[in-house]
């Protein structure tokens, strides 16, 4: 499996980082856990994906919208931040993202040459082509899709599936691809949370909503179940990885253990192998500063995958 890291996937603001509940320098906590083991890859983004590339992906209106400093405080949930110059928000917190989002692009192109990846950032599976929201301004699965197919890689028919586990429906995914045949949406999610958006939940091809609350051998129960529904066929497997399924996330409202997640992790993993497809996880949401742990527990166990 390589790894895709980056020291720049890492966000900080000081003493500003108290506005949100994010830990942006999780990335780096998990780093320092794996960097020593025997035959790991850590391989990095060469590059942050350019503002061409995304405005290719993104349509007019956003393109606009993502220029607009007030649009992008709102999507990142911190619109009292007004004060930051926008040359900050860009150099400290949308460049990481558009590194993240690189690792995700280079991953795609690994795994379609064989090599299974697990990308620490990227999975902002709240963006699409119209919108961002839920602090995810880039799509960085449906910019990976689009790019292999733009290069020939993937053929336009070539299917691909997405495994959202991150506590948080992936609406932004089911926008950017609810209508198209070729990529379907398997997604395991706490229901009584944002996003409560029921056109995109229908979009979804494996829908599990849960209950808050809900704990680890429930959630695990039902992700079997679900997995099982997985066949084979697809060209690559994107996995959405959030760890704000667990208990003491602030905005997750699960009750999954750091070892249930490293467990669900698993569980992914075994499934995707059983039917010979290729992966690439992403990180997606963790707001809690078990989030690192359970990343770092799963990578421990699944990096030779």
């Amino acid at each position: 499996m390589n790894i895709y890291y980056h020291p720049n996937y890492n966000i900080s603001l000081g003493f500003l980082d108290r506005f949100h509940p994010f830990d942006g320098s999780k990335f780096g906590k998990v780093y320092k856990e794996i960097k020593t083991l025997e035959g790991i890859t850590i391989k990095q983004p060469a590059h942050p994906i350019s503002e061409a590339l995304i405005n290719e992906f993104a349509d007019d209106q956003l393109q606009q919208k993502l220029t607009q400093k007030d649009y992008i405080l709102k999507a990142l949930e911190v619109p009292q931040m007004s004060f930051l110059p926008h040359s900050i928000i860009k150099s400290r917190i949308l460049k990481p993202m558009r590194i993240a989002a690189a690792g995700t692009v280079a991953a795609a192109h690994d795994a379609l040459n064989g090599t299974n990846c697990w990308n620490m950032g990227g999975g902002y599976h709240h963006a699409s082509p119209h919108e961002s929201e839920g602090f995810c301004i880039y799509n960085d699965i449906g910019i990976a899709i689009q790019q292999l197919r733009k290069a020939g890689t993937a053929k336009a028919d070539d299917r691909f599936i997405i495994l959202d586990i991150d506590a948080h429906h992936g609406n932004g995914n089911a926008r950017t691809f609810g209508d198209d045949s070729t990529v379907d949406l398997f997604d395991i999610y706490n229901n009584e949370v944002y996003p409560s958006d029921p056109t995109t939940k229908s979009k979804v091809n494996i829908n599990i909503p849960l209950q808050s609350g809900t704990k680890g051998d429930v959630y695990l129960k039902k992700l079997e179940a679900g997995l099982n529904q997985v066949k084979s066929g697809y060209k690559i497997a994107f996995v959405v990885a959030g760890t704000d399924v667990i208990d003491i996330d602030p905005l997750g409202a699960l009750g999954l253990s750091i070892q249930d997640c490293i467990t669900r992790d698993t569980m992914v993993v075994e499934r995707l192998i059983a039917l010979n497809i290729p992966f690439v996880f992403t990180g997606g949401g963790g707001y809690s500063e078990g989030s690192a742990k359970c990343i770092a527990g799963s990578l421990k166990q699944l990096y030779k995958c």
